[in-house]
């Protein structure tokens, strides 16, 4: 679990991915037989074969903020890079690109009120505008600071969104021995703003077969939606979401090599937003797409909570898919 400490502590929000991506690809170069990272951002391993063309995906960016204005004293506005929670926002910490560190502070009427993101600002401790943008410029992102602790079977760290996607992917490629398959593993850009990565990736590597990977929401806390997925019950299988209907054939394929291989395994419908599965599935003529995700509670916070059974159980199916005969089983 070193290495989902190093992924998590990465500083990369939407667009601005080289932290991470330096990580991953220092990780993984022993592993395949061609990186690139196309203009958009996407690494992309290669792992060469001659059998079936499967994309295997994980996003890499994480949300944060972007800065919109500094004012006279130096306080820093901002936007939303990806889906943000406001309620929950004031007094976290974020750090941007450079090491800077401020917290979030919030306006006292706008603390006061239900919460508006033009009420919120970043304190950085500087003591006007100039001394400000000696530290930080307009258009400079930020992540939230969030420490990775694993506890027996428990993480919590910020960026399990999609850090823990990136090493379920990076775990099953160092397993990969043999296998004809024509393997790519994709890490992608700019999911949280709108699956954008991933349509390009898909584009040009056209395959056969795709699996997006990535967290999904539980339905197991006091607060939670009516939701079947739980913590601790094995890898999500997904079924739809927001952006996508996944491929009935390959949702089928997932399933039934879960169970023959005795994997713990769940089925996903998540009614609320959407992975790299919604732009892959869309991609040239139509790829058949389906999705795993690591149950996940309390997303795009700082303090995202997951299994590390369900982790290594997603780790586990795509090491078996990634060496499948595809075509003659679907």
């Amino acid at each position: 679990m070193e290495l989902l400490k190093k992924l998590t502590q990465a500083n990369s929000p939407s667009g601005n991915e080289g932290d991470i991506c330096r990580v991953i690809e220092k990780e993984i170069k022993e592993y395949c037989d061609d990186i690139k990272i196309d203009a958009l951002g996407n690494l992309i391993a290669h792992k060469k074969g001659l059998g079936d063309k499967i994309m295997f995906a994980a996003h890499m960016d994480e949300i944060g903020i972007i800065v919109t204005f500094i004012d006279e004293n130096g306080f820093i506005r901002f936007s939303a890079v990806g889906g943000l929670y406001v309620k929950n926002m004031v007094h976290l910490k974020v750090r941007f690109s450079n090491g800077v560190i401020g917290v979030i502070g919030s306006e006292e009427e706008g603390f006061n009120k239900k919460p508006e993101l033009s009420r919120l600002y970043v304190d950085i401790g500087a003591k006007n505008r100039e001394e400000a943008e000696k530290k930080v410029q307009i258009g400079d992102t930020a992540a939230f600071i969030g420490d990775c602790y694993i506890i027996n079977d428990t993480v919590i760290s910020k960026a399990l969104d999609n850090r823990a996607g990136c090493y379920v992917l990076i775990e099953a490629l160092k397993r990969i021995k043999n296998t004809d398959n024509d393997l790519y593993f994709v890490f992608t850009a700019q999911e949280e703003v709108g699956l954008r990565g991933a349509k390009a990736a898909a584009f040009a590597v056209k395959p056969d077969f795709a699996v997006a990977v990535d967290v999904t929401d539980t339905g197991d806390t006091p607060d939670a939606p009516v939701m079947a997925v739980k913590m601790g019950n094995g890898a999500a299988i997904k079924i739809m979401d927001r952006s996508v209907m996944c491929d009935s054939d390959v949702r089928t394929h997932l399933i039934e090599t879960a169970r023959k291989k005795h994997i713990p395994y769940q089925l996903e419908i998540m009614t609320d937003g959407g992975t790299d599965a919604g732009s892959i599935h869309l991609s040239g003529s139509g790829v058949k797409t389906g999705g795993i995700s690591i149950p996940t509670r309390y997303i795009h916070s700082p303090s995202e909570m997951a299994s590390v059974k369900d982790i290594n159980s997603c780790v586990d199916l795509i090491t078996l898919l990634a060496s499948d005969k595809w075509k003659s089983n679907i």
